[in-house]
C-alpha cells in the first residue's frame, strides 16, 4: 500500500509497444521512488476478446473497445498512446483537451501539419498543468544518457561529425506479410519514421543542435508483399503463392545533414581553422541489413574526442580522448556504475540492463515531471522538430536528392 496520490493510466493499443509500456508502468514504481503511484486502470483496443486477453496478461484492471471511453472516464488521469501514427493526433488532442496527461509513441504524427496541431494543443494544456511527452525511449538508455552528459561537459569539444545508423533485418524476407507498418496511410513512412526517427531524435538531443537541412535517398526494395501469413515478432512469413498488396513506404533511408551552429561558434569565428557552420551528419535506416537485429548506432567526432554507441552492445559506450589517449584508440566504458544515469536503481555493477529498461526510465521521468508540475521531455515541440526533419528527407528524396532546408 502507498499513501501517494495515484496516477491512473489508460492505454490505447496493446501489441508490441503496448507490452513494453505495460511492463514499464508496472515496474517503475518498484525500483524508483516516484511522486505519484501509477495504476494500470484500463486498456483499449477494437477487438474485445484480444484486448481482454492483453489486459489479463499485462495487468490492466479493465478494458474498453473504444479509446473515446477512456477519455470520458473520470478514473483516468493519463492516456498512453501505443497505436499506429495515423491515430495519434486525434487521440492526443482529445485527451489533452479533456484534461488528461498524454504519453504518445513516436513519431509524433504522420505529417508536420498534424504534429503542429498537437504541439499547439499541448502547449495550451501545459499552461493548465496538463502535460504531454513523446516516447523517444532511446533517450533513456544509460549509455546514451551518459554520452549526452559527456558532450555537455565538453569532453568532446566542438562536434564536427555525427554518424547515425539504425540497422535491422526483419523485412529482408520478400514474403514477410504486409502489416500496417508497410502502409503509408497508417505508418506515415517506413524505416525512415519507424526507426530513423529514433536516430534523428538521439542525434539532436545529445548534441543539443537541430538539423537544418538534408539531402536524401529513399528506396523500396520489395514493392509487393503477401496480404496474409504468420506473424513472428514484427515480421513473419506469408504465402508466396497467395494474393499480394503494394508496399507504400520506404524500406531504406539515407541522408546527409547539416546541423545548426553551436551557440558560441560565432565567437570563435576569425580564429585559425574556425567555422561558423554546424556539424555535418550522415544517417542510415534500413530493415534489410541481414544479420543486424537492432543496431541503433551513433558516433560523434569532436575537436577533443569521440564517442560511439551500438544498441546491440547497449551497456557500453566507446570513448576516445585525444589528450589522454592519442595513440591508444577508443576505450570501452561499461555503463553499469551507480554514478551513471538510471543504473543505481537496478543491479550491482556489471549486471547489464535490457531493452525494456528504457521504457521504465521513460515512465520514471514522465511521472517525476508531472509530480513536479514541470514539462517532461521530449515535449511535443521536440517531436515536431523530428517530424520536420522526416518531412524534409521525404521532400529531398522526391526531388532527386536536392538539398532541402528543415
Amino acid at each position: 500500500m502507498t499513501d501517494l496520490q495515484p496516477l491512473r493510466v489508460g492505454m490505447v493499443g496493446y501489441a508490441f509497444m503496448g507490452a513494453a509500456h505495460s511492463h514499464a508502468w508496472r515496474t517503475a514504481p518498484r525500483f524508483f521512488d516516484l511522486p505519484l503511484a501509477p495504476e494500470l486502470t484500463a486498456v483499449a483496443g477494437r477487438n474485445g476478446d484480444a484486448v481482454r486477453a492483453a489486459a489479463g496478461k499485462y495487468g490492466w484492471a479493465s478494458t474498453e473497445t473504444d479509446w473515446r471511453r477512456l477519455i470520458e472516464r473520470d478514473d483516468i488521469d493519463l492516456i498512453d498512446i501505443c497505436t499506429p501514427g495515423n491515430t495519434h493526433a486525434e487521440i492526443a488532442i482529445a485527451a489533452l483537451e479533456a484534461g488528461k496527461h498524454v504519453l504518445c509513441e513516436k513519431p509524433l504524427a504522420n505529417s508536420v501539419e498534424e504534429a503542429e496541431k498537437m504541439t499547439l494543443v499541448a502547449q495550451a494544456a501545459a499552461e493548465r498543468g496538463v502535460f504531454s511527452m513523446c516516447g523517444f525511449s532511446y533517450r533513456r538508455t544509460p549509455a546514451l544518457a551518459l554520452a549526452k552528459r559527456m558532450v555537455e561537459d565538453g569532453r568532446l569539444g566542438d562536434i564536427r561529425h555525427v554518424r547515425a545508423q539504425y540497422l535491422q533485418d526483419w523485412l529482408s524476407d520478400a514474403d514477410a506479410p504486409l502489416t500496417w507498418r508497410l502502409d503509408k496511410s497508417k505508418s506515415g513512412s517506413g524505416s525512415l519514421g519507424d526507426i530513423g526517427a529514433h536516430s534523428i531524435d538521439a542525434a539532436q538531443w545529445i548534441t543539443g543542435l537541430n538539423i537544418t537541412g538534408v539531402s536524401a535517398l529513399l528506396e523500396t526494395f520489395v514493392k509487393e508483399r503477401p496480404v496474409g501469413g504468420d506473424l513472428v515478432g514484427l515480421g513473419g512469413h506469408g504465402g508466396a503463392d497467395g494474393p499480394r498488396g503494394p508496399v507504400t513506404v520506404d524500406d531504406a533511408a539515407l541522408f546527409t545533414a547539416r546541423f545548426e551552429a553551436t551557440p558560441d561558434a560565432g565567437a570563435a569565428a576569425g580564429s585559425p581553422g574556425s567555422t561558423t557552420s554546424g556539424p555535418i551528419g550522415i544517417f542510415e535506416a534500413t530493415r534489410f541489413a541481414l544479420g543486424r537485429k537492432n543496431a541503433m548506432r551513433l558516433e560523434l567526432n569532436g575537436t577533443k574526442g569521440s564517442i560511439a554507441f551500438d544498441f546491440e552492445d547497449m551497456n557500453s559506450l566507446q570513448f576516445y580522448d585525444s589528450a589522454l589517449e592519442p595513440d591508444a584508440g577508443f576505450r570501452k566504458i561499461m555503463v553499469t556504475e551507480p554514478s551513471h544515469p538510471y543504473t543505481a536503481n537496478w543491479w550491482p555493477t556489471g549486471h547489464g540492463l535490457g531493452y525494456e529498461h528504457g521504457f521504465t526510465h521513460q515512465v520514471v521521468d514522465l511521472v517525476t515531471a508531472i509530480g513536479a508540475g514541470e514539462q517532461p521531455t521530449p515535449s511535443f515541440a521536440d517531436a515536431l522538430q523530428v517530424q520536420k526533419v522526416l518531412a524534409a528527407v521525404e521532400a529531398s528524396a522526391e526531388n532527386a536528392s536536392h538539398w532541402q532546408n528543415v
